[in-house]
């Protein structure tokens, strides 16, 4: 992941309903969730959650999959992880208090 991409990611997550729809689909796992039930346990409404699910997609921390006339959100863990890589190899620089708490 680059600089522009990891950007792009904290930019997308800034913001306090993003980052709740990131821990409910998180919570959700593999299986992700409907846009609608997202929408509903953060208490957003539905047009405010389509534009914060495409913000988090095009951010590609969020995928999408139609299943018929509905819309499943899933976690990009791979995008997440990389963004967390990003920061702790190239930010951090290795450093050990950085490396101490949050993993090996």
């Amino acid at each position: 992941m680059n600089e522009e991409q990891v950007i792009e990611a904290f930019g997308a997550l800034s913001n306090q309903t993003r980052l709740q729809v990131l821990r409910k689909l998180v919570e959700a796992g593999p299986a992700g969730m409907l846009a609608g039930d997202v929408a509903e346990a953060v208490g957003a409404s539905p047009s405010r959650m389509s534009f914060h699910l495409s913000t988090l997609q095009a951010a590609g921390i969020v995928t999408s999959e139609r299943q018929s006339r509905q819309m499943i959100y899933r976690v990009n863990f791979q995008a997440i992880g990389e963004v967390m890589q990003f920061l702790l190899q190239d930010c951090c620089k290795g450093n050990a208090t950085v490396q101490s708490c949050c993993g090996p």
